[in-house]
């Protein structure tokens, strides 16, 4: 399995499997902000819009899209 990086423990991403078993990382912040690529190259080492999930922020779960 590829290293995330930041990804892992970012607020604004979201763990995506697909229908065949592949995984993904969805980076919410590019539905608003066209500098953050939708699925980023990974591992993510520096992101300027990285933010530290907290317990009120959706947890990245995995989900269906991709």
């Amino acid at each position: 399995m590829v290293p995330v990086g930041l990804c892992n423990t970012c607020g604004y991403s979201r763990e995506i499997t697909s229908e065949r078993g592949s995984v993904f990382w969805l980076c919410r912040r590019s539905a608003t902000d066209p500098r953050f690529p939708r699925y980023p190259v990974l591992p993510v080492e520096r992101c300027t819009g990285y933010e530290q999930a907290t317990e009120s922020q959706p947890d990245s779960g995995s989900g269906d899209e991709g």
